[in-house]
């Protein structure tokens, strides 16, 4: 049997991994609902997490056989999220340092959001982490199918030149794990959205993002998966 490249790469899902804005786009939402008649209720988004707004937001107004104009009701739910994050947008505890420690035992970052654009840069600049600290930011609008299909991980890992076991993707939600290992990659779950009995799916499962450490990540120690240099993509 040949030898499994070691993790050389780190894939940071966002909402709810890095950042505690799950709260903030629910209540956005809700309040857009609440706007255009519908009393939405917090539970009712729970199966479409992860999966990018416009299935956050489709998704519910399905279920309540709600008519709903889609493209406006996203631009309204943002307007109201965006006036949410100066003041109540924080990083979960340990989240910027577990990626200052992943930069500086040199593996590669990248963020995979199946957020729209609009609203990674919002929440990465709110917590220090902006885009351009990063190896590579995968968004919504970059790819066609949306987690729980594996795409969006592995564009992320094309950016940053890995090949897909060559990542560990950090996720919160069902829909993601799922997502990370339909890639074939390493996911490593932290149970701050969902219990820690729906993401049993995950290589591993910690509580939180603060109980991560490196080991975790890469499942072993990371002198040893850098060893061995990545393979050069193709073009």
């Amino acid at each position: 049997m040949s030898e499994q490249p070691g993790i050389c790469g780190v894939i940071f899902d966002m909402d709810g991994v890095l950042t505690d804005s799950e709260p903030l786009i629910n209540a956005a939402a809700i309040a857009m609902f609440k706007e255009r008649g519908l009393e939405a209720q917090p539970d009712d988004f729970l199966p479409f997490v992860g999966t990018g707004e416009d299935r956050y937001i489709g998704g519910v107004a399905e279920k309540h056989r709600f008519p709903l104009d889609l493209p406006s009701a996203k631009r309204r739910t943002y307007e109201i999220y965006l006036q949410l994050v100066p003041a109540r947008l924080q990083a979960f505890p340990g989240a910027v340092e577990l990626v200052h420690a992943c930069r500086q035992a040199g593996l590669r970052l990248a963020v995979a959001s199946s957020a729209d654009e609009v609203k990674i840069v919002a929440n990465l600049q709110q917590i220090g982490l902006p885009p351009d600290t990063w190896g590579a930011v995968v968004t919504g609008d970059d790819v066609v199918l949306k987690k729980p299909a594996p795409d969006i991980f592995l564009a992320a890992a094309a950016k940053l030149g890995l090949l897909p076991a060559q990542c560990a993707v950090v996720e919160d939600a069902v829909n993601g794990v799922q997502a990370a290992k339909a890639a074939g990659m390493r996911c490593v779950a932290v149970a701050q959205t969902f219990p820690a009995t729906q993401l049993q799916n995950a290589d591993l499962v910690r509580q939180d993002i603060a109980a991560l450490s490196l080991t975790d990540l890469t499942g072993t120690s990371v002198a040893s998966t850098l060893d061995q240099p990545p393979p050069v993509m193709g073009g």
